[in-house]
């Protein structure tokens, strides 16, 4: 098999066909990689061989998978289940508590949905009440931001939590804005009131430093397809290891029970419904894997280790420390954080008065630049392979954009 270029920071070797000379839409969907095109065709060309013989040799990969995501947390890979991704995660986690009519559920407004729809659909089932909170304010029309926002939050959360909640439920980092949350606080926080903390990884995982089990975390669910750079339809779940016997299997499938494959490899005899199920996270595996998706995830993931996520972190705050500033001599508003604990891998501007949002972004495409658009911002998300060199090009690019 022909060598595959080595993954260096600042190139983009493993991205030859990639169009787009600057792409900087890796908090939306991550381009594959050719380290990842390799492994998702050596899976195929394993299930075009073998057929169901190559069921085993891919079970093990995904034991390889789980000791690698577990690596990247930093936890035990026994407290990692591999999974259809982000939303699944959270929805298995949301119906699977132990509920009490009437407890509290905190969330925050302008969450990306995918970590609020399972929380509402579990509150109208089991009958509990959602509590908001605000995320600090970044926009012009909202103020000036607070100094500190990580001390935003906590205030906010802290006044929330003496009135009594179950669970909060955060992302890692905000979608919109790229604000880092106080995940370590805030876990701090919730087990100081009798509360648990879970967390929508998906926009931290890959590029930013994100150690799970210092933090106290309670449970995380990710999708591979951003900074991951895997592929849509796969994901993790992290359950903390003092959560996972309270957890109930409420959506299980056939492969959440213990040895749910046995009458399959054991002869007559052995189709029964009534086995235990697995400890979680594992019972969240109930059904045949992506494997495709598994194949790419590890592909990806290895890549990252090999990379160091805290050099991957420090080259991206150096594109964006660059890009910010050429983008505020253009007349745009940073809602980037100030203070460099909060800030993640993305970079979101408004635009100067009376620019158009779409009208810009559809400018920047066509002339090469890929950024993505939430709730009315722009935004910039580069990856390891983002080189700094493209930044004067993309400044260029915007200046061009915004001419009326």
């Amino acid at each position: 098999m022909q060598d595959l270029p080595i993954p260096r920071i600042g190139r983009r070797d493993l991205f030859p066909r990639l169009q787009a000379r600057a792409y900087l839409s890796h908090a939306a969907i991550s381009p594959p990689s050719l380290l990842v095109e390799r492994a998702v065709q050596e899976a195929l060309s394993d299930y075009a061989t073998l057929g169901v013989g190559a069921f085993p040799l891919w079970a093990e990969r995904r034991e390889q998978l789980r000791g690698a995501l577990g690596r990247l947390l930093q936890v035990a890979p026994s407290l990692v289940a591999v999974t259809p991704g982000t939303t699944h995660s959270i929805t298995q986690l949301a119906f699977g508590l132990p509920w009490r009519r009437g407890e509290r559920v905190v969330l925050f407004r302008g969450e990306f949905p995918a970590n609020v729809t399972p929380w509402q659909r579990a509150a109208e089932h089991f009958d509990l009440e959602l509590d908001w909170l605000p995320l600090p304010p970044c926009r012009r029309e909202e103020g000036a931001s607070p100094e500190d926002p990580s001390g935003f939050v906590l205030e906010h959360l802290e006044r929330c939590l003496r009135r009594g909640a179950r669970l909060v439920a955060v992302s890692a980092v905000q979608f919109q804005t790229g604000l880092r949350m106080p995940l370590t606080a805030m876990a701090e926080l919730c087990h100081r009131y009798g509360a648990e903390l879970a967390v929508d990884g998906i926009q931290a995982c890959g590029a930013v430093p994100l150690a799970v089990g210092d933090a106290k975390i309670d449970y995380l669910a990710c999708g591979a397809h951003k900074w991951l750079l895997g592929v849509e339809g796969v994901g993790f779940t992290y359950v903390r290891k003092e959560r996972a016997a309270a957890l109930v299997p409420r959506l299980a499938g056939w492969l959440s029970h213990e040895a749910g494959e046995a009458f399959l490899v054991e002869g007559s005899g052995h189709l029964r419904y009534d086995r235990p199920f697995k400890p979680a996270p594992a019972c969240f595996e109930g059904s045949s894997s992506n494997v495709l998706g598994l194949a790419a995830l590890q592909a990806s993931v290895g890549m990252l280790l090999e990379l160091g996520v805290e050099s991957i972190f420090d080259h991206i705050q150096g594109y964006l420390d660059l890009l910010e500033a050429g983008l505020t001599e253009l007349g745009c508003h940073s809602v980037r954080a100030r203070h460099p604990e909060s800030r993640s891998c993305i970079l979101s501007v408004q635009l100067p008065e009376g620019a158009s949002g779409g009208a810009v972004i559809a400018r920047l495409r066509q002339a090469g630049v890929a950024v993505s658009h939430p709730d009315g911002l722009v935004r910039f998300a580069p990856h390891f392979s983002n080189d700094l060199d493209e930044i004067p090009f993309v400044l260029e690019q915007t200046r061009r954009a915004l001419r009326p």
